[in-house]
């Protein structure tokens, strides 16, 4: 029986990116859950070898507005509980954390560009050591505090949780390590509402993933197989 991967996609654009070719030639069936349109429930949080809850433009806080988002809360609750392979991205990653009780809040600013992490020691020590000193892509202004129990991986001067680890299977990422820097105009499309209110110059962002996108390509591919071969 193939291995399975369930992602969690909030706006069509932002997708598995790299992350969903390294799947496919290790043998996993990926399929999408469609967040707010699908249902997505803790069954069926449950059923895949492998769940990616990926990035968004809402956040935590619009529950009220975006009232999927406390059912999917709950789903990740439970695929967290169960101790099953789990990697949040960005969105995905603050879900997780407000899963496991920790507070995820706007922090009133956004972080938007290619910049490198500061590892921490834990982070040294985990799958982000091939990401040291390689500028990734940030694209977030909520941040989430450290669960209890899990390990703080890395930081940026802005942002000091950037991401966490709870054991070996569930990952959690503020950044985007699985961005296709050849698709990167998709995000710029989709989101150039978000990039006018930042004052953010959308070639910047592409002269930019010129620069990095090779790099970032490379080290996000030893990030997730190191990962992978670890659950």
């Amino acid at each position: 029986m193939p291995r399975r991967a369930l992602a969690v996609r909030h706006v069509l654009f932002e997708d598995l990116g790299i992350l969903e070719e390294l799947l496919v030639r290790r043998g996993y069936e990926v399929a999408y859950v469609e967040a707010g349109v699908d249902p997505f429930t803790p069954a069926l949080a449950l059923e895949p070898d492998l769940l990616v809850v990926l990035g968004g433009p809402i956040g935590v806080g619009d529950v009220e507005r975006y009232p999927f988002l406390a059912d999917e809360i709950a789903a990740v609750r439970a695929r967290l509980e169960s101790g099953a392979a789990t990697l949040g991205i960005c969105l995905g990653a603050q879900l997780m954390a407000a899963a496991l009780g920790a507070e995820v809040a706007p922090t009133g600013r956004m972080e938007l560009g290619f910049a490198p992490l500061a590892l921490t020691d834990a982070g040294r020590d985990s799958v982000l050591a091939e990401l040291d000193g390689v500028p990734v892509l940030h694209w977030h202004g909520d941040q989430f505090a450290i669960p209890e129990g899990a390990a703080r991986l890395a930081e940026t001067s802005g942002f000091p949780n950037q991401g966490f680890a709870r054991g070996s299977a569930a990952l959690a990422l503020q950044f985007h390590p699985e961005v296709d820097p050849a698709r990167l105009e998709r995000w710029l499309i989709g989101h150039a509402g978000e990039l006018a209110d930042a004052g953010v110059d959308p070639r910047e962002l592409r002269a930019a993933a010129a620069a990095h996108g090779g790099a970032l390509v490379a080290a996000g591919r030893r990030l997730f197989g190191r990962w992978l071969d670890a659950l």
